[in-house]
């Protein structure tokens, strides 16, 4: 069974499986930003994605917190406090593309 997978996945990879038998793997580098306003377009969009997932892990935090907390009025407080800071992140995210046309304005590009 190992020996099938092995031959599969030979058969899948580019090339053949030839780098991968040869304990080489070809990676190809990102090609470069055209301008200071593509890097700064690239980082609007990483710094949406991640504080977009984070908003969203505090978020799920906060309603587990408010559904566990059986009336307990210090869970349901920090229930809210997760909550608020969802709601923060999720402004951030909302407004990144504003705040990166700013430091556009700023740098000049």
């Amino acid at each position: 069974m190992p020996l099938v997978v092995v031959l599969v996945c030979a058969l899948l990879l580019p090339g053949g499986g030839t780098a991968w038998a040869a304990g080489v793997v070809p990676v190809q580098a990102p090609a470069p930003a055209a301008s200071v306003e593509q890097v700064l377009t690239n980082l609007r969009n990483w710094v949406m994605g991640i504080v977009g997932v984070l908003a969203t892990v505090c978020f799920t935090i906060g309603a587990v917190r408010y559904m566990a907390a059986a009336g307990d009025m210090g869970e349901v407080e920090k229930a809210k406090t997760a909550f608020r800071s969802a709601a923060f992140g999720y402004a951030i995210v909302v407004l990144a593309p504003l705040l990166v046309s700013v430091l556009s304005g700023i740098v000049g590009a």
